[in-house]
């Protein structure tokens, strides 16, 4: 599989340095070369990577090896051709950040957002790019927080508002509006804010809205005001301190993005971590699904007015909690993972604890159900409204639910399947028009078939160890800590240094609850990453956002923002 995919892209781009990272196909390009070696991969029948999936930079001002080029920052694009499964990164050398590169809107609308933040972070131009401005921190910060010689205490606060009036101005020229139609006195478009403090955007997002009348006519966003530093904190842990963080990413299923993290990390490293701890992850991967999406839907039939929906979801999320306090210890952030298997195994009569909430969740699903699924009520307020169509989804760089539910087929579990779900008997979901109908039904339908797969793992997980038996890796037991001076400095060790990895750079994704939940590391070989980059699904499902909102109602418009489910955590980081 990895020589086919290898050997496909280099008979694409002949003159091009092509090699296998993990999964993916590396090609290094010259600046020069970037817009023509991006255009072929999106275009070549033979190659077809029709999403780009992230953009990120590293800085390799202190990377205390050779860096793999002249240059001190280096831009990586990471493509995806869905229905062959190839992944492509594309990784350019910048000399100088002033000039930059060629952007790469023209090709995927998610370029827009991506190169953005590549921008606010390293300071990186992309020439052409229609809006280049920051977009995680706020308009008055001074500097580029994500490069090394930028003092992680150095803390910049924000004392004036954004008006967004060029943008929201620029949006509506696009869409035909000029200003001259504005001053008419026949014209009464009138501007809306919602947010960042408001209860209709579930967080902090700021959404603002030019209407005629009720109808958005154009739409602009602002986030990172939860924007906590994950990636620069991340440079100064340890790989296992670093777990903790990706709980608060997407708090709805915290657990999620642990197993994602360590995942990613043992794949670099090469590390099989045990059967029973595969079949753990399997089931608390789904289970966080399942919780996940119940707080959709639920804050969803809020937002449209079923509340009484909402206590038939919520309240079975809010009892699974039980399940999960008593096997970490915590609710919401559990840190339940370790490099190399898990912080620790299930406890005696886990099995008919976790069955009971699967029962009951499926009632309270039944139950919600019936209420809105003759309803005409909610059939009018959500088929036909928001539509994203296949194309326009895949260019914005959805995943997930709002991918499938625009009917794009694509799921990391069957199509690059890992823990061994290629077994499991599993359908996946898949929408037919892309509006706020699909993307509820889809989510309602995906946590039966999670529910599936956690009965199938629970028939079948193996006893056994959920640790590899590592040093390098893993914490020696207790008793070798307590009673042997080897076992005391390989825990000390362990502790204080962290898991070591070999050099290099590697991109590992996972199907998270919202879609790909990506890492993209640059190892130095010491235990702390050099660089984390996190791609997040709900980043680029909000970039999206105004493609779905124009031309709708502005009730519509809060609904969509629910079934999209955008989580701060996650968007921000």
């Amino acid at each position: 599989m990895k020589a086919t995919a290898l050997e496909k892209i280099q008979a694409a781009l002949p003159g091009a340095a092509c090699q296998m990272a993990l999964e993916a196909v590396v090609v290094e390009v010259r600046p020069e070369e970037l817009a023509g070696t991006l255009t072929r991969l999106k275009e070549d029948p033979a190659c077809n990577c029709g999403m780009l999936l992230d953009v990120t930079a590293i800085d390799y001002l202190d990377y205390p090896h050779p860096p793999p080029q002249a240059a001190r920052f280096q831009v990586v694009h990471t493509l995806r051709n869905w229905q062959d499964n190839l992944l492509v990164q594309v990784r350019t050398p910048v000399a100088d950040p002033d000039v930059g590169l060629t952007t790469a809107t023209g090709l995927w609308d998610s370029a827009n957002w991506g190169e953005r933040e590549v921008f606010d972070q390293y300071g990186i131009r992309f020439q052409g790019h229609p809006d280049l401005r920051r977009i995680l921190n706020h308009w008055q910060f001074e500097g580029h927080p994500l490069r090394k010689d930028y003092p992680i205490d150095r803390r910049q606060i924000c004392t004036e508002t954004d008006s967004l009036e060029k943008e929201i101005r620029a949006r509506l020229a696009e869409k035909g509006v000029d200003d001259a139609t504005l001053k008419d006195i026949n014209t009464e478009v009138m501007f809306l804010n919602l947010g960042p403090s408001h209860p209709a955007t579930h967080g902090a997002i700021r959404i603002l809205a030019a209407l005629d009348g009720e109808t958005i006519l154009a739409n602009v966003n602002e986030i990172g005001y939860l924007h906590r530093g994950f990636e620069k904190t991340a440079e100064q842990r340890t790989y296992n301190q670093i777990v903790p963080l990706t709980d608060r990413l997407n708090y709805c299923s915290s657990m999620l993005n642990n197993i994602a993290y360590v995942k990613a990390v043992e794949s670099w490293l090469g590390v099989e971590i045990t059967e029973r701890a595969r079949f753990m992850r399997v089931v608390l991967s789904e289970f966080y699904r399942v919780l996940d999406h119940l707080v959709c839907c639920a804050a969803f039939m809020v937002d449209i007015g079923g509340l009484t929906n909402y206590w038939y979801l919520y309240n079975e999320k809010e009892d699974a909690y039980d399940f999960i306090s008593r096997l970490t210890g915590a609710r919401l952030t559990s840190s339940f993972t370790r490099i190399g298997g898990m912080y620790r195994d299930f406890y005696d009569g886990w099995q008919s604890d976790l069955e009971s909430h699967l029962r009951a969740i499926e009632k309270g699903i039944s139950d919600a159900l019936k209420l809105v699924a003759t309803n005409r009520i909610f059939h009018d307020r959500t088929q036909g409204v928001c539509i994203m169509p296949a194309a326009a989804a895949l260019s914005y760089g959805f995943t997930g639910p709002n991918l499938r539910a625009s009917g794009v087929p694509f799921d990391l579990r069957k199509d690059a399947p890992y823990y061994g779900y290629e077994a499991f008997d599993f359908t996946v979901p898949v929408g037919s028009t892309g509006d706020v109908y699909d993307r509820m039904m889809v989510r309602f339908e995906e946590m039966a078939q999670s529910i599936s797969i956690i009965r199938q793992a629970i028939r079948h997980i193996p006893e056994g160890p959920v640790n590899v038996a590592d040093p390098q890796v893993s914490l020696p037991p207790k008793e070798a800590v307590y009673n042997s001076i080897e076992g005391l400095a390989n825990h000390f060790k362990l502790v204080f240094e962290g898991v070591k990895t070999p050099p290099g750079q590697w991109y590992d994704s996972y199907e998270a609850a919202n879609g790909e939940l990506g890492f993209h590391f640059v190892s130095d070989g010491s235990g702390r990453p050099y660089k984390l980059k996190v791609r997040p699904p709900c980043f680029y499902t909000m970039g999206g956002f105004h493609k779905m909102v124009e031309g709708s109602m502005i009730a519509d418009a809060i609904i969509n923002l629910s079934c999209i489910n955008i989580i701060g955590g996650e968007l921000d980081r």
